[in-house]
């Protein structure tokens, strides 16, 4: 519940500021005290009186109008968290970098509450790649999302975009307020991203994986009041706040870190794709196109998981990835056994919106005692539903 909870509600200027009305009004029904924080375009959609009579509290426009007090110092320390609905283009690229020129971009760049963000633009504009970057900047550095969602926009288009509906936002408030922390004193070790294996300084063999699914899954130990530490080959991701970061480069190097680690862990997730062979000689120097076809003869890498496996302790959990693209189940079922792990995590890579490179995966959880799928989603929702799973097995 939000009862006595102190939020302040940004609204920026887009045509899904009306829905901020409902939201208002939907948060003071459950006991919350709302500020309402509106950049001059919202307040030209919707008139700063509506949410003063909403809320009961004026509605904050200005940052230079007179008053008493620094007023975006005094929300940022009021307030439980931050929700900012709908949150444009626009202000997504100003609190990436840190732009802070008007009331709510000063407020947030000055409060420490949790930052919940609701997108709401064009497709095209949700699509963009800047857009997308900012977002995975806010993403990285602790800020949480509850949509866009696909529906009817108000450039006609039926497209994703639209901001989420007040009730879901609400209830993504709830969560955050009020989250889970069944991970406190828990030991967490995840593994994320490629390893690189080299043929000489210039070339290498490596694979797809981009460390999302596994920095997801650390942010949200981290979140669940875990110990964290990531293990990471070579990614584009920033290293998420809180969490011991142990960069290595190639599988040799991923091994060494996780088997070091190991016993410390009480629960391993081993999201990392390291590669299944490497080179059998390294060249010092640079080979040189000679015009005859080059031979390049590789050896197996040790097999992490089945080690891990191998020196399990009792009441450990040793979660394993098979990302496959033929027979997926049945040889995530067979890994399991291989591996002596707890549970594997089987994902269709061949799948354009799962797996490598994008931002949602579907995944079925398998253990001795079956199987779980869970449907396409954002890999932060994937993450926890995997350490919904492991929960209930350090419960059992």
């Amino acid at each position: 519940m939000l009862k006595d909870r102190q939020i302040v509600l940004g609204v920026t200027g887009g045509i899904a500021a009306y829905k901020a009305c409902d939201l208002t009004s939907r948060l003071v029904k459950q006991g919350a005290k709302v500020r309402v924080v509106l950049t001059e375009h919202a307040a030209r959609f919707v008139p700063p009186m509506t949410f003063a009579a909403l809320s009961g509290y004026p509605a904050c426009t200005d940052t230079f109008a007179p008053r008493m007090e620094l007023e975006h110092i005094s929300l940022a320390k009021w307030a439980d968290a931050f929700v900012i609905a709908p949150a444009t283009a626009n202000c997504l690229g100003k609190l990436a970098n840190g732009i802070a020129d008007d009331l709510l971009t000063t407020t947030a760049l000055a409060t420490t509450a949790p930052l919940l963000i609701a997108p709401a633009m064009n497709a095209n504009m949700w699509r963009h790649p800047a857009t997308q970057a900012n977002l995975q900047t806010l993403l990285n550095r602790g800020a949480k999302t509850v949509g866009p969602g696909v529906g009817r926009l108000a450039c006609g288009d039926d497209d994703v975009g639209r901001m989420s509906e007040p009730a879901e936002i609400v209830e993504a408030l709830e969560k955050l307020l009020n989250g889970k922390r069944d991970f406190e004193g828990v030991k967490v070790l995840v593994t994320a991203g490629p390893t690189v294996e080299r043929i000489d300084p210039v070339r290498y063999i490596t694979n797809r994986s981009t460390g999302k699914m596994g920095y997801a899954i650390a942010e949200a130990a981290r979140d669940r009041g875990a110990e964290v530490a990531l293990v990471s080959g070579p990614v584009n991701l920033a290293a998420p706040a809180g969490v011991e970061l142990v960069p290595i480069e190639s599988s040799g190097d991923l091994c060494a870190a996780v088997l070091a680690r190991g016993e410390w862990a009480d629960v391993v997730i081993q999201a990392a794709a390291p590669a299944d062979f490497t080179p059998e000689t390294f060249t010092e120097g640079k080979i040189k196109k000679t015009g005859e076809d080059m031979v390049l003869r590789l050896k197996n890498t040790t097999d992490i998981a089945a080690e891990l496996g191998r020196r399990k302790r009792p009441g450990q959990v040793l979660v394993a990835f098979a990302a496959e693209t033929d027979d997926v189940l049945e040889n995530a079922r067979g890994k399991l056994e291989r591996k002596n792990a707890d549970m594997v995590v089987a994902n269709d890579v061949s799948r354009a919106d799962a797996g490598f490179g994008v931002d949602t995966n579907a995944v079925t959880l398998v253990t001795r005692d079956g199987e779980t799928a869970l449907p396409l989603m954002r890999k932060r929702e994937v993450a926890d539903g995997i350490l919904d799973a492991v929960a209930a097995m350090i419960g059992a």
